[in-house]
């Protein structure tokens, strides 16, 4: 969602009229003038002028500081009452603030303008559900009030209700096409329901309104990323980037759309210039070394991998990403390691307990190896490739029967994969059950002729064998 919030709304309330408008440093030599007053007796139009504009600065602290002066000495204007508990709300002193909005909803129960205030404070105090009915009641008030209905629908977003949200701010775009905080925030309801060719409709049209607007060029970015449209996506976070050159997210996802692309080493330098502006984004740093990787500069995506570890070690894809570096170089151990680190963080991560596993082998901890394989199968029962493992090293080591159901299952996940019968036979033999071996040999050699010589090969003088040879010259 936008930055389009409380924080930055548009507040509409009458000023005090003042027919000498004063300049900031007057305003400040006043207020000096106000504070060092001691009698009691300072000028009331004074404090509420000082007040009235740090708050129209946005100098809140400075603001509540004289209307808490003022209401000293007017404890019954409504107006000052709703201004500090806007200005509460700013300072996100939320429970304070609705405070101030009851002492002003006592005072003027009519202005839908406390109501909207009080809403806020309340959704931002946990009572989310609670605020809807505040802006219903400030709407019931004011059923013009599309201030109020436009913040209604940013609570129902944050509460994930999408489609109340959409109905809504259709509804504000129907009064008024030109509300470009509306037709953006309808854009992003819908991609939040992944309807994205309706969420890049409102992009655009957002963009007609309002052109230079950088956040909606990068979202925009984001939408054409997910509909892999990654050039043109790129073309987005280019405008986003032409307008807001410091913008760290539209450097990142333009690196993962060329990422996508294939196009490693233009990720590289968008990677690099992301963590320019944010040396400490761990995303960046994970992502620059799986480029790296990709490209086999195993050394410099080993330095990256680590850098995202000391930003945060509990960054579990970066120690498997690292390890996955020590595994290409031949360094089991350094990767055993990581990889075991990775499990500690996130223990159901069936990539890294197949790849521990494989580390283990290597480094002949073959009981580690067997565990290992047997939690990638657990965690993900159809990983093909961690079944053949499995059966494969309870093969060396003699587990016959476990060996035979964990190449059974790999024919019931790919009954096309050659591979799995050919093992599976070599169990067969062993467990004497020569007809079924036979049997599975065969379909072996049916999905892939080139096993017949690979099965030669392991077993030399296999030829001499009558029931073989039949099999060997089909």
């Amino acid at each position: 969602m936008d930055h389009l919030d409380f924080e930055n709304f548009d507040d509409e309330f009458d000023e005090p009229r003042r027919d000498d408008q004063r300049t900031e440093e007057e305003i400040h030599k006043l207020s000096e003038q106000i504070k060092s007053d001691t009698s009691g007796t300072a000028n009331i139009e004074a404090i509420e002028e000082v007040a009235y504009f740090y708050f129209e600065k946005q100098k809140f602290s400075e603001a509540l500081y004289f209307f808490d002066r003022l209401l000293d000495y007017v404890p019954y204007n409504s107006d000052a009452w709703l201004r500090r508990g806007t200005i509460l709300n700013h300072l996100h002193r939320f429970d304070e603030a609705l405070e101030s909005f009851d002492r002003s909803m006592t005072l003027n129960p009519n202005d839908s303008e406390i109501f909207i205030g009080y809403a806020y404070a309340l959704e931002n105090s946990g009572k989310a559900e609670e605020a809807l009915n505040w802006y219903d009641r400030a709407v019931e008030l004011d059923p013009q009030n599309y201030d109020a209905l436009f913040m209604k629908a940013l609570s129902l977003e944050r509460l994930d209700k999408f489609n109340d949200a959409i109905r809504i701010l259709k509804s504000i775009v129907q009064q008024n096409p030109f509300h470009k905080e509306a037709i953006y925030e309808l854009g992003f309801c819908y991609e939040c329901l992944n309807k994205l060719d309706d969420a890049l409709a409102c992009y655009d049209q957002n963009i007609e309104l309002e052109p230079f607007n950088h956040i909606s060029w990068y979202n925009r970015g984001i939408v054409l990323n997910r509909k892999n449209m990654f050039s043109q996506a790129i073309e987005s976070y280019d405008l986003a980037l032409a307008l807001k050159e410091d913008f760290p997210s539209a450097w990142y996802n333009k690196a993962n759309a060329f990422a996508n692309m294939g196009r490693l080493h233009d990720a590289i330098d968008c990677y690099r210039a992301t963590i320019r502006l944010d040396e400490k984004d761990v995303p960046s740093w994970h992502n620059l070394g799986n480029a790296y990787e990709e490209l086999k500069m195993f050394q410099q995506a080993i330095q990256c991998f680590t850098q995202a570890i000391v930003i945060d070690p509990k960054h579990y894809e970066s120690f498997f990403g690292r390890g996955s570096c020590y595994d290409a170089i031949e360094n089991y151990q350094k990767a055993y390691d990581d990889y075991s680190t990775a499990l500690l963080l996130c223990k159901n991560y069936p990539e890294v307990w197949h790849a521990k596993a494989d580390a283990a082998y290597n480094l002949g901890k073959w009981r580690d190896a067997l565990y290992s394989y047997k939690m990638a199968v657990r965690w993900d029962p159809v990983n093909l490739s961690a079944w053949f493992d499995l059966g494969e090293t309870l093969l060396e080591y003699g587990y016959y029967r476990e060996a035979l159901k964990a190449f059974n299952k790999c024919i019931e996940l790919n009954p096309d994969w050659a591979d799995p019968y050919y093992d599976r036979a070599k169990v067969l033999f062993l467990m004497k059950k020569t007809l079924d071996a036979l049997e599975s040999l065969k379909r072996s050699f049916q999905l892939d002729p080139g096993k017949k010589k690979e099965f030669e090969e392991e077993f030399p003088g296999v030829r001499s064998i009558k029931e073989f040879t039949n099999l060997l010259e089909r």
